[in-house]
């Protein structure tokens, strides 16, 4: 049986914690801030985990399952 190929473009979004999490970055900080609140900045700031529904798809994408 080959070996499981890693999605390239899912291995460069995402990062598993040290529990076994799926930890992702907020997207819409790139460009156009001078338009957004201050506020909605700082949210956007941080790391956050995947949702459950899509947890294990993303595992599956990262050649972890």
């Amino acid at each position: 049986m080959p070996k499981m190929k890693t999605n390239r473009a899912a291995a460069k979004r995402f990062k598993v914690s040290g529990s076994g999490k799926v930890v992702r970055y907020s997207a819409g900080k790139r460009h156009g801030m001078i338009g957004k609140r201050r506020s909605r900045k700082r949210r956007l700031l941080g790391s956050s985990v995947v949702d459950g529904a899509d947890q294990a798809r993303t595992l599956r994408m990262l050649g972890k399952r």
